[in-house]
């Protein structure tokens, strides 16, 4: 059992979250405001952007490690579908079918979050709220080392590193990236995002004493958007506290202060309807430590 933790009691001032998920197939089940989670098995994209493969076992995983957080809002409820898989090496398949359970999420105002899986779930995520909200503008908060903009090679087809070249391909991008590592970039790369119009904050800028720079950036973006959509790719955390990730970085950010003090003031934006994790590689995780980190940023959505 992947729901399973520390028992104190029946009594909710006891409970954890693996006390108040609930296992669903059937969509109608969902109310407004329940928290709905999707597991996304599939690492073809890595796979096809010749990276490490093993993130397709990843959602039960980073499950295990969520499940025993306390709850700490007495209104918490966890509505589990379960995974999404890839068949035959059809991406474009998952993607599909993750997008279609998405819209249906979203147009029962509940809130949706994925556990990937590849970096490939971000498109897949996006198509999701694009359908269920064809006319609002959707901000994207990628927390990432990489834009993720390469354009598809039509030998291969899309990828983990192809996302916001796609979504550029039908609609203007509305997109901010925190954690940009100048090495992990190229320059064609650099001028794509320029000309899409994709904002970025460098690795390099995120500092405690930097915060009233970043905090006014992330404010005015969220301020020009209807609805915010979050997607963090782990491998924007150093080594040492995510060393499971398909391209793991030596000077990746750290979870700390400067960190934490953006993203919970990204996650209390009423605007937030989506929130992913991506790029965990349970085959070269060491003690579960990318998992439970991915974990633990899930878990402050819910606190």
């Amino acid at each position: 059992m992947l729901w399973t933790g520390r028992f104190d009691g029946d009594d909710p001032l006891y409970h954890r979250i693996f006390q108040r998920v609930f296992l669903e197939k059937n969509y109608d089940s969902i109310s407004t405001n329940d928290f709905v989670l999707h597991g996304f098995a599939v690492d073809e994209g890595v796979k096809r952007n010749k990276g490490n493969i093993g993130a397709k076992d990843a959602p039960d995983v980073i499950r295990k490690n969520m499940a025993n957080f306390p709850v700490v809002n007495a209104n918490f409820c966890l509505k589990d579908f379960g995974n999404i898989k890839c068949e035959n090496g059809n991406l474009e398949e998952a993607q599909n079918l993750l997008g279609e359970k998405v819209k249906i999420v979203l147009e029962k105002g509940a809130k949706s979050i994925v556990l990937g899986g590849g970096h490939e779930v971000m498109f897949a995520h996006y198509s999701g709220i694009r359908k269920a909200f064809p006319e609002k503008k959707i901000g994207i908060i990628n927390i990432d080392a990489h834009f993720d903009n390469r354009e598809i090679n039509p030998k291969i087809g899309a990828s983990s590193g192809t996302g916001f070249w796609q979504i550029a391909q039908t609609e203007k991008i509305h997109s901010l990236h925190i954690g940009i590592q100048k090495n992990s970039n190229t320059l064609k790369l650099f001028d794509t995002a320029h000309q899409f119009g994709m904002k970025y904050i460098l690795a390099e800028e995120l500092f405690f004493e930097n915060l009233p720079y970043i905090s006014e950036k992330i404010d005015q973006f969220i301020n020009e958007a209807d609805l915010l959509y979050i997607t963090i790719c782990m491998d924007v955390f150093n080594a040492s506290i995510a060393p499971g990730v398909s391209a793991a970085a030596y000077n990746g950010i750290f979870a700390d202060a400067a960190f934490m003090h953006f993203y919970k003031h990204l996650l209390k934006s009423e605007k937030l309807i989506a929130l992913d994790v991506a790029e965990v590689n349970t085959k070269i995780d060491i003690n579960d430590r990318t998992a439970r980190l991915s974990a633990s940023l899930i878990n402050e959505w819910f606190i």
